[in-house]
């Protein structure tokens, strides 16, 4: 080691073209960090680098040299001011970036100093090695480095400043922005906490500079500290209104930026006016490190984002889910009557879907009628407020995802009182859609038996349907499959509701002058409402009825051979064909089987569903570092001591029920999640 670190000294050039130079310090560094598996280790390197540059002072006016030449050529107050913040707020443009960084080499002839801070410091290690130096270290290697004495290189302090202009720029100008400024409320715009930002960042400037008193020193940071407080507060201002009128993903990351620059500030004063300068840069220099690494990965860029999303849908999705969940035996009966509606408009939809396979249409074209077959059928049931089982579990997830931001005294067994709840509502759902779309086809069968000849299936059909339902298939991933279907169709519902949310188009439906004119303001104002408050299950279903028809279309000329398995369809369809084969096919063990599947199918539709939706409002609601094995551990004890109350009611009253939170209502009016939190909160957290 010792002959090691000694061969890199002797190669040091302060003379030596922009590139070699910086060479050197790569390699410095790269003996530093060694393996990359130790950080004790990495910092008794730099110990030990300390101890030869005091063991061999002739190196001294060389190295002090090429620091100068350093700190002269690179702009180290843009790496303290600006490094680790993305430019770009679009996904695919900042996803192109980081991937072109991580694929293309970089180059260590460059001034720009995040360039060459990425290529000093590429391990994640290195923001914990920085972390752990001590302060008399520090100390040792800033007296190696510079001689205070010297005139030619400049004060770190005047550095530190430029960092804190620079960075203080840049929250002024996203302060300024118009989609920010116009989402403030009247206070802050008053407030002009922006306007007077530079110039208390100017302010202190001066006063450090001009060796002012440290009492005139003091009272200008205090100043500064009191302006950022503002900015933070008109920042939540913005937030504020997020949470009534849409969350923009745009907007959102303005202002995680202006509040991570805002804290930026704040460690660049404390490096500045702080005890321990030296301590609290190298903390500075660690974080940035490890900010190198987070905008270089791509898995954490798709986490921001996701969580954005997560964010945009959840809390939209939450107000919805609610009023699917049952809480008492008058709610569990209504749900069996709004299911056995739906499983009554899916038989019809069962018959759509057998004509348009007898027409003998293209793969796409097929599927595309299909689809418009199902988002018709899902469309309808929304609109006479029945039931879908199916469209259940993606929006209760984010519901009781919402309820779990808290977890003390009763909490655990609250939440466990909602999962059988709502276990309860979703086999209330599935058996109402079951016991109807089973008869409601056999009746269509039998009654184009007598009027037409034939039933709805041929026996070749009809076998056919045996064979895919199949439980020895692949049917039950199919299932699986289709229950990301019906979680995606969820997350586009959110969305769109949001995006109706956020470009005030229900304010455009009511008031806007042609409209009006058309419509009258009376009819007007009703659609608007009406579409606020629908707009949401317009899409999901649409969504989810074209994917039914075209996703399986679409993979197979992939050569992807996946196709969809929804229960209440696969039992409809399951009834068509035993309509078709007559009493003989209860003697056929397929039909058996495809009866066996059924359950299964409801299960795994449900169950996916309900775990891809209930991840992603757990990202949003922060929930991650919840202690699971406690909520497990009370679910598991609920089944083995009271096992009905996850399939039958508990003949509570409503108003008792309504203690917990409110029962659903007739209208299918969508309930606001019973949550302290805002999507714009759950963005910080």
């Amino acid at each position: 080691m010792p002959q090691d670190i000694n061969r890199i000294l002797d190669a040091l050039d302060p003379s030596a073209p922009l590139a070699h130079r910086h060479i050197w310090l790569i390699r410095v560094l790269d003996w530093v960090r060694g393996d990359g598996k130790s950080v004790p280790a990495a910092v008794s390197r730099v110990q030990f680098l300390v101890e030869a540059l005091e063991a061999r002072p002739e190196l001294l006016p060389r190295l002090r040299a090429w620091w100068r030449t350093m700190v002269l050529t690179v702009d180290f107050s843009v790496l303290l001011g600006d490094h680790g913040f993305a430019p770009r707020t679009a996904f695919a443009s900042e996803f192109a970036e980081r991937l072109r960084r991580k694929l293309l080499p970089g180059t260590p002839e460059t001034v720009d100093a995040s360039a060459l801070f990425s290529l000093a410091f590429p391990r994640r290690i290195d923001g914990a090695w920085l972390a752990a130096l001590d302060e008399p270290l520090l100390q040792r290697l800033a007296r190696q480095l510079s001689d205070p004495e010297d005139p030619r290189t400049p004060p770190w302090q005047s550095i530190v400043l430029d960092a804190i202009t620079y960075c203080a720029g840049q929250i002024q100008a996203n302060g300024f922005a118009p989609e920010l400024r116009l989402r403030m409320g009247p206070k802050a715009r008053n407030d002009r906490a922006f306007h007077a930002l530079v110039g208390d960042v100017d302010q202190l400037a001066r006063a450090v500079r001009q060796t002012a008193s440290q009492e005139a020193v003091d009272a200008a940071a205090q100043q500064l500290r009191e302006r950022l407080e503002a900015c933070r507060q008109a920042v939540n201002d913005v937030y504020a209104h997020l949470e009534e009128n849409g969350i923009s993903v745009g907007v959102v990351f303005r202002l995680r930026q202006l509040r991570e620059r805002i804290l930026r500030v704040r460690e660049l004063l404390d490096m500045l006016l702080g005890g321990r300068p030296l301590l609290s840069g190298a903390r500075l220099i660690a974080r940035l490190a490890q900010a190198e690494q987070d905008k270089k990965s791509l898995r954490a860029l798709v986490t921001a984002n996701s969580s954005l999303l997560a964010a945009k849908v959840a809390e939209r999705s939450a107000e919805t889910g609610e009023h699917y969940i049952t809480r008492d035996r008058g709610a569990y009966l209504q749900m069996l009557r709004k299911a056995a509606g739906g499983g009554f408009l899916t038989g019809f939809t069962v018959l759509l879907k057998f004509s348009i396979m007898a027409i003998g249409l293209s793969a796409f074209w097929g599927g595309f009628w299909a689809g418009v077959s199902y988002a018709a059928s899902f469309v309808l049931i929304q609109l006479l407020h029945c039931t879908l089982a199916t469209k259940q579990p993606a929006m209760t997830a984010p519901a009781m995802a919402a309820k779990l931001k808290d977890l003390t005294g009763d909490a655990v067994t609250r939440f466990v009182d909602e999962i059988t709840h709502l276990t309860r509502s979703q086999v209330a759902a599935v058996l109402g859609n079951l016991l109807v779309v089973v008869p409601t086809v056999l009746a269509i069968s039998l009654s184009m038996l007598h009027t037409l000849g034939h039933p709805l299936l041929d026996a070749k059909g009809a076998q056919y349907v045996l064979q895919s339902l199949d439980l020895r298939g692949p049917t039950l991933l199919f299932a699986a499959f289709t229950g990301v279907l019906l979680f995606v169709a969820s997350i586009v519902g959110g969305w769109a509701e949001n995006w109706f949310v956020l470009h005030r188009l229900d304010s455009a439906l009511r008031y806007n002058p042609r409209i009006t004119r058309v419509l009258n303001p009376g009819r007007a104002a009703r659609w608007a409402a009406y579409m606020r408050e629908n707009i949401s299950g317009f899409a999901s279903n649409i969504t989810l009825g074209f994917m039914l028809g075209l996703v399986p279309a679409f993979l197979a000329f992939f050569g992807i051979g996946l196709d969809v398995r929804h229960v209440t369809l696969s039992a409809g369809q399951l009834a068509a064909a035993a309509a078709a084969l007559g009493p003989a096919v209860l003697r056929e063990d397929a039909f058996w089987w495809c009866v066996a599947a059924i359950p299964l199918i409801g299960a795994l539709n449900l169950a996916v569903s309900f775990y891809c939706a209930f991840r992603v409002a757990a990202r949003a609601h922060n929930v991650s570092n919840v202690d699971r094995a406690r909520i497990y551990a009370a679910i598991r004890a609920r089944l083995r001591h009271r096992p009905l109350q996850f399939f039958l009611p508990s003949g509570r009253p409503a108003a008792a029920a309504a203690a917990d939170t409110a029962a659903p209502t007739d209208n299918d009016t969508p309930r606001r999640a019973p949550t302290d939190a805002g999507p714009a909160d759950l963005l910080e957290r």
